[in-house]
């Protein structure tokens, strides 16, 4: 039985991963600092862990899988509030090297989390995992981050890194904060709603990270978004639609950029990414449509 290692377990993606890693008999360890919340959020399966000094020499580690990251969008970017962000990422990824690089028996892989906030504001043009990057805030943070884990290849460790987009799920992340004023209909577009939202189901992005610790042959790094990106102005337009609402109250640009300064760009500017590598390497995505996405997503049978 091989033995996955997971921070960020109880987030979003985490804690949706280790359902599925636990039926498909996986050993799970959760490093997390509210134990509590591991059993409940994971599965009861799941053993949770305070301190990476918690894992006995003779307790292989197959796989590390490195999803923790304060929330990017929860508060205004303020230096401290930076701060917090890469503490919890570029930080943490370095005291996760270091100690997998002081372990006799090393993980075979490493897969690590970023953000498709890598490639900074990309307008239209169509984004690979070979395309560059526009020099801004969430590129310098996703990159310190990316260049922390891949240093894990220098002790012959397998490094995945995974540049997620907007994750798509009832439970977390951005829709149920959208839930409410698009119900009241009070939603609309974001600025003039022309910049690209690169999305993902979670089931897809459990999906890949699983086929990720699965196919020995994947390195390197693979944008997690849907094959099929589309404009804000789009999906508003989608969600609204699922709702069975209307949305033209849109939020202009200088409004955002008042309230939210900085942090604005993450509403205003967008990535035309796709997830090119990951596809030529035989993944395939079950969500692919938005309105589909959707449907499932806010279907009132869950």
């Amino acid at each position: 039985m091989k033995h996955i290692l997971i921070t960020g377990g109880t987030g979003l993606i985490g804690s949706a991963l280790c359902q599925q890693l636990i039926k498909k008999h996986y050993k799970v360890t959760v490093l997390s600092r509210h134990l509590n919340t591991v059993s409940k959020k994971c599965n009861p399966q799941v053993r949770g862990i305070t301190s990476l000094s918690e894992i006995m020499d003779d307790d292989t580690v197959d796989v590390m899988i490195n999803l923790a990251g304060e929330p990017i969008a929860d508060k205004r970017w303020s230096t401290n509030r930076k701060k917090q962000l890469e503490a919890s990422r570029i930080d943490l990824t370095r005291e996760l090297i270091q100690w997998m690089a002081n372990k006799q028996i090393k993980p075979n892989c490493l897969i690590s989390g970023s953000a498709i906030g890598w490639y900074g504001d990309g307008g239209d043009k169509i984004l690979t995992e070979q395309s560059q990057h526009h020099d801004e805030y969430t590129h310098h943070l996703c990159d310190e981050w990316e260049k922390q884990a891949l240093r894990a290849q220098h002790f012959g460790i397998r490094v995945c890194i995974i540049r997620t987009g907007l994750v798509l799920a009832r439970q977390g992340g951005f829709i149920p904060k959208m839930l409410l004023p698009f119900k009241l209909g009070l939603g609309g577009q974001l600025g003039d709603g022309e910049q690209f939202m690169p999305w993902i189901h979670l089931i897809d992005i459990v999906n890949l990270i699983i086929f990720l610790v699965e196919n020995s042959q994947a390195n390197g790094v693979f944008n997690a978004c849907s094959p099929r990106p589309i404009s804000n102005k789009t999906f508003t337009a989608a969600f609204a639609r699922q709702l069975h609402r209307v949305a033209f109250i849109p939020l202009p640009a200088w409004l955002l950029k008042s309230l939210l300064g900085e942090m604005s760009r993450l509403l205003l500017t967008g990535q035309n990414a796709i997830p090119e590598k990951a596809r030529a390497i035989g993944f395939r995505f079950v969500y692919t449509n938005i309105s589909l996405a959707l449907a499932d997503i806010l279907s009132t049978k869950k």
